[in-house]
């Protein structure tokens, strides 16, 4: 049975106008340089987008959650635009989502595939070296591509990320809302109906449980509209949640040799604190940090820690 149908999605999506894929360069207050493009492969064409220039450091590669989804549902932040300052942000939309489509008929939707895009992508751009931040079930495809590149990392950040083995992520939604989740296993019952809109309130629900804050939770909302923009790609998320549920990279943490940070905020039910916990002390020299007053978007709901950390660690500060 697959992960992500019981538990919901480890992440979002939001498939919205140019107009607000770019807004964290402008919310930020800063006028940092925006381009789009994609980079082309047998299977699929990848989209990206670039924040900033700094040609000369190191760019940062942002890996979204999910699986099924595309990177916009990071994007209702200043935190990019202010890291963009100082190095280029990229995003990308993995296989099957947002502007990485049509996928050819026939090819995989497979975590092996997608790392294999995540390298197409690093070729496709020139990059040597990148840091990954990978958020959500981000994290797990970036704990298996440093697996597969390490040579390629100079650094890594996992947010709120899925662990190195889906089966092992801890989850505290029944613990915690048992209300919410009658409801939400109510809703998916045997018989009901797979509708968009279903779907939707189904992420809605979600979304429900995952702030520290209501308030956040609302404001977050507002950035994004209405639950409709929100662009879940159900068959995705099923093949590549399935695919990905079969793979530990556990015993691969112990030979990462490039500086690692691990990011969690302290009331996270999607991935709770414990998964950060144990990916901080099976990577040797993993750094650890809490978001004492966050859900599972440290980033959105206490954006100016998050940024001074994030930056700190890539400036090589202890």
């Amino acid at each position: 049975m697959n992960l992500f149908r019981l538990t919901w999605p480890l992440g979002c999506a939001c498939i919205l106008s140019l107009a607000l894929l770019v807004s964290p360069a402008k919310s930020a207050g800063q006028n940092v340089a925006h381009r789009a493009g994609k980079i082309h492969t047998e299977q699929v064409d990848l989209g990206y987008e670039i924040l900033g220039e700094s040609p000369s450091a190191v760019p940062l590669l942002v890996v979204n959650g999910g699986p099924g989804l595309s990177h916009a549902y990071l994007l209702p932040t200043d935190v990019w635009g202010q890291l963009a300052r100082k190095r280029r942000v990229i995003f990308y939309d993995q296989r099957g989502t947002g502007t990485s489509r049509p996928v050819r008929a026939g090819a995989p939707q497979t975590l092996a595939a997608q790392v294999a895009d995540l390298e197409a992508l690093r070729q496709g751009l020139g990059l040597p070296k990148i840091i990954l931040i990978g958020d959500s079930y981000g994290g797990l495809l970036s704990i298996a591509y440093a697996s597969a590149y390490p040579e390629h990392i100079a650094r890594l950040v996992l947010s709120a990320a899925a662990g190195s083995s889906l089966n092992d992520v801890v989850h505290l939604f029944d613990q915690v809302f048992p209300d919410a989740m009658a409801q939400q296993k109510q809703a998916q019952k045997p018989g009901a109906p797979k509708t968009r809109e279903a779907a939707e309130a189904s992420l809605r629900r979600h979304f429900n449980l995952i702030f520290y804050s209501l308030e956040q939770r609302d404001r977050y909302f507002q950035r994004v509209g209405p639950m409709a923009n929100l662009g879940f790609e159900e068959a995705v998320a099923d093949a590549v949640g399935t695919d990905a549920a079969k793979q530990d990279f556990t015993p691969k943490l112990a030979s990462f040799r490039f500086p690692t940070l691990v990011l969690s905020g302290r009331y996270d039910m999607n991935v709770a604190p414990l998964t950060a916990w144990r990916l901080k002390e099976a990577i040797p020299g993993a750094r650890i940090v809490f978001f004492e007053k966050s859900g599972h978007f440290p980033w959105f709901e206490e954006p100016e820690k998050y940024r001074a950390v994030v930056e700190a660690f890539l400036a090589g500060q202890k």
